[in-house]
Formats: C-alpha cells, sequence, structure tokens
C-alpha cells in the first residue's frame, strides 16, 4: 500500500498574506470612520446655524414691518449650541421702499472657521 501525505491546514505564508489583506482593509475602513464622523459633525453644525438664523428671521417677522429696526445689529451673546459650540449672530435690515432685505449670518469655529448667510426680503 502507497501512503500519500498530504498535509491540512494552512503554511505560514498564506497566514502571512491573509493578515496583510486584512489589515490594509481595516486600515482604509479607520480612515473612512476619521472622514465620516468629521462630516456628520459639521452637518449638525449646520443644522444649529441654519436653526439659529431661522429662528432669528421668524423674531424679524413677528414685529410689525414699520418696527423691524434698520442697519446692524449683532446678539449681545454668542449663542451656545447643543454641540457646545459658540455662534455668533449678525444680522443687517435694509429698506428699500416698500421692501425690507434681511441678511442674517451665524458663524462659528471649530477647526476652522465657518459660517452660514440666510437672506429674506419682506414686503410692508
Amino acid at each position: 500500500m502507497i501512503l500519500i501525505n498530504k498535509s491540512q491546514g494552512f503554511s505560514l505564508i498564506e497566514v502571512l498574506v491573509a493578515l496583510i489583506i486584512l489589515s490594509v482593509s481595516l486600515l482604509a475602513l479607520a480612515g473612512l470612520m476619521v472622514t465620516t464622523t468629521k462630516n456628520n459633525s459639521f452637518g449638525s453644525h449646520m443644522t444649529e446655524a441654519a436653526t439659529l438664523a431661522q429662528d432669528k428671521l421668524e423674531q424679524l417677522r413677528a414685529v410689525r414691518w414699520e418696527a423691524i429696526p434698520e442697519g446692524a445689529s449683532t446678539d449681545p451673546a454668542p449663542q451656545i449650541g447643543s454641540t457646545g459650540i459658540s455662534y455668533v449672530r449678525n444680522w443687517t435690515v435694509v429698506a428699500n421702499g416698500v421692501l425690507k432685505t434681511i441678511t442674517i449670518m451665524v458663524s462659528w469655529q471649530d477647526m476652522s472657521n465657518h459660517s452660514i448667510t440666510l437672506t429674506s426680503i419682506l414686503s410692508q
């Protein structure tokens, strides 16, 4: 009888190649997670800034048209959002006949400076 010696299992080289492929894919996923986290954070800040701008616009719309003060104004204190970021809200009202143009800018700083601007026109 002839015995054929068949080895079972993986060789050391096969295991090393599999580990290299696994480590490269895990590094790529780690980089993707960092990017995703930054983008989610920025989206959250943008949403808060847009909400603050919309709130100010609604406050100004609630006032009689004649009582809306013209010129530039700023909130006396920065607005602190739910994420802990400090937002500065500025607005400008410019009258043009029977129209008033309201421009609201909300700015904040996380890793860099950001701002969002909302413009609306109100008629008498």
